[in-house]
């Protein structure tokens, strides 16, 4: 069975993945499938305890996903699907269901859990056929299986165990493996579908889409046998005749195999709200239901659907409970966090920039009007901003006892006491080890402007740089040279800022006991120089960037600066590159057009010999470009060059003869991959 035989019949048609899962984005595609990513806000929540199989809690996790997507796109994108497809894997052993571990110990949790034993991936899936109609109603027709494969681990031990978590690989997959990675060293057997352990049942996926376009049409009798409810908004039964007739019937005839059922005509309801129809597939297995909704895609009411009885068992009807939506507390809070997102920002940059971190580090304790006094400012300007700094996390208040000696003790009152949270003393702080002060400042002077102009950057596709910079120096004047050196300090302050705090997590990465020599190209500070010696006791990294750079790095080298760690100054565009094992492109190819970026690879494949390495070290984007929003919001900025995932880097460093042999997605604000010259 091949998708071959509907593919013709999907021509034309718009196909939507419910999921933003890479490895069902890869599968489907391989198959030949043409469709479009929409991601499900579908909140993973529902209770596994009311479940009496992990299927059914897979199954109804994949409905849910496809149900949402297939309500919301011909609200709020203004076009109606023609198939939804959604999907979710999950793992259970000894009766546990496992997902996605959210940490590094999760991870420990699961995989020792699956140490040596056998156990089941289930993967659940939805399919939604919509017909639109000439009244702009649109129904859905639903129909849902699942995937069963066993798998045997083989006995892990403790270094194993954390040599795979700390591979990064773990991180967002189902029971905390990729089996068609890494993970695939952790498994001694696999029975079953492969492919559903990878994350989507590609062949029970082709059946069913099979009997949806390639079965005849039901007679008119086998119709007949199928069961319609009438629901009214508020989900309660509405009167009808049709459903009088069945009420008084509990007896089904079944079929040897599913069928798809067609979409029947919308009946008129009898209330003045709009009515919901749904049908029963007849079938001898429990994974084939039909669920048609007649909804106006003008009515931007959009319902909440739910199951309140798991409808997994082979007699029970699945029940939408069909109501107006009001308001969620959870969407309301994600939506006014985004529109509040600049104020927040603008708070941060303002305290870091009146130094407000540093003065109560020094002087923890102060109230808001000696604070005042220390920053210059308004007291009422200062407790506003004290006030929303505490509600973001960044301080902590607690009331004190204030008495003036010179007043009677019955004038006491309390004042609040600020101090830094942890938060502020670990990163905000000017002088932490780990401080974005650097970074912070950069980001409230020359990305806070270039922002401002985001409209005009997006309807133009370029760098708003000009416009929001517009008083220009004399390039000949004292001060356009002072202000020019404040501004290369500056930045280089953020870069060093970055590569400070990634700079461990990228250098600890990979073992790169194989090299000696390494050569950071726009090293700028040296900070990621230094974290690479420090984790690798055998390697000396030559710094190579800008003669005006390595002249001020001066200013940024630690106290006992490591002799391992040398500058070299040059264009790497245009002057000849100092020889190397390993070559380390941190936070560089994302900025570049891509002409100047084949012109750096190619200059540093010419330097390589077999067997040199390459670093590279950006925010990768996740396959369907759906995150993170890191990157994707600093693509923004319309600088000349983009971001990209993980396999479009790898792509890009092939064609210059690079192979990648590891990729590691960090927790950090870097993710770091190693390629081979072959």
């Amino acid at each position: 069975m091949v998708l071959n035989p509907v593919i013709s019949k999907l021509s034309g048609k718009l196909v939507v993945l419910a999921s933003a899962s890479p490895r069902r984005l890869e599968i489907l595609r391989n198959a030949g499938l043409r469709f479009e990513v929409v991601p499900s806000w579908f909140k993973e929540t529902l209770d596994k305890r009311l479940f009496k199989a992990p299927h059914e809690y897979a199954v109804e996790t994949a409905k849910q996903k496809a149900l949402e997507v297939a309500r919301r796109m011909p609200v709020k994108h203004l076009k109606t699907p023609d198939i939804v497809i959604g999907a979710d894997t999950i793992v259970a052993v000894d009766g546990m269901i496992l997902e996605k571990p959210v940490n590094k110990h999760d991870a420990y949790r699961m995989l020792s859990s699956l140490s040596g034993k056998e156990h089941s991936v289930y993967t659940g899936v939805a399919i939604i056929v919509c017909h639109e109609k000439e009244n702009e109603e649109v129904d859905y027709q639903l129909m849902d299986f699942y995937e069963e494969t066993k798998v045997k681990f083989a006995d892990l031990s403790e270094d194993m165990l954390w040599e795979y978590i700390n591979s990064g690989e773990p991180m967002d997959k189902a029971g905390g493996y990729g089996i068609q990675s890494l993970g695939g060293m952790l498994v001694e057997y696999v029975h079953g579908d492969f492919l559903n352990v990878v994350g989507f049942p590609l062949n029970h996926f082709c059946k069913q889409l099979d009997l949806i376009y390639n079965q005849p049409p039901s007679s008119s009798s086998e119709e007949e046998e199928g069961e319609s409810v009438y629901l009214s908004h508020n989900g309660t039964h509405a009167p009808s005749a049709v459903q009088s007739d069945h009420n008084s019937s509990s007896e089904h005839k079944l079929s040897s195999e599913p069928r798809a059922i067609s979409v029947s005509d919308s009946l008129n309801s009898p209330s003045t709200s709009p009515t919901h129809k749904m049908k029963k597939t007849i079938s001898g297995s429990e994974d084939s239901w039909t669920l048609v909704n007649s909804l106006s895609k003008h009515d931007d009411r959009e319902a909440e659907l739910h199951d309140s009885n798991n409808t997994t068992c082979k007699q029970q009807l699945f029940v939408p409970n069909v109501t107006e939506r009001a308001p969620k507390k959870e969407d309301l809070e994600q939506i006014t966090k985004l529109m509040d997102g600049f104020k927040a920002s603008k708070a941060l940059f303002t305290a870091s920039k009146l130094s407000v971190f540093d003065l109560l580090h020094d002087k923890p304790g102060l109230d808001a009007a000696q604070v005042a006094h220390e920053i210059k400012a308004s007291l009422k300007g200062t407790e506003c901003l004290l006030e929303a700094c505490v509600s973001l996390g960044l301080l902590g208040s607690k009331e004190r006892l204030i008495c003036d000696e010179l007043i009677s003790p019955l004038t006491a009152s309390q004042k609040p006491a600020y101090e830094n949270t942890e938060l502020a003393t670990h990163y905000l702080r000017s002088g932490a080890r780990l401080s974005l002060h650097g970074y912070i400042q950069h980001c409230n002077d020359t990305v806070w402007p270039l922002f401002s102009h985001l409209d005009s950057a997006v309807q133009e596709g370029a760098t708003q740089h000009e416009r929001a910079f517009s008083r220009k120096a004399k390039d000949n004047s004292q001060d356009a040279r002072c202000n020019s050196r404040e501004v290369k300090l500056r930045f280089m302050n953020a870069m060093h800022s970055i590569a400070t705090v990634a700079g461990e997590t990228v250098a600890t990465a990979f073992d790169l006991s194989g090299f000696k020599t390494a050569c950071d190209l726009g090293g700028c500070t040296g900070a990621m120089a230094y974290e690479f010696t420090k984790a690798h006791p055998g390697l000396s990294v030559t710094v190579f960037d800008l003669p005006t750079v390595v002249e001020m790095s001066e200013h940024f080298q630690p106290r006992h600066a490591d002799n391992r760690v040398s500058f070299a100054s040059g264009d790497f565009f245009k002057d000849k590159l100092p020889k190397a094992d390993l070559y380390i492109l941190a936070r560089i190819l994302h900025d570049w057009p891509d002409e100047k970026v084949h012109i750096l690879l190619s200059k540093i494949a010419d330097a390589c010999t077999s067997g040199c390495g390459l670093l590279l070290s950006e925010i990768f984007l996740d396959e369907d470009r759906a995150g993170p929003s890191r990157g994707l919001l600093q693509a923004l900025s319309m600088s000349e060059g983009k971001q990209r995932s993980a396999s479009e880097y790898s792509l890009l460093l092939k064609s210059h003869g690079f192979i990648t042999t590891h990729t590691r997605h960090t927790d950090n604000l870097l993710d770091a991959m190693l390629c081979i010259k072959a």
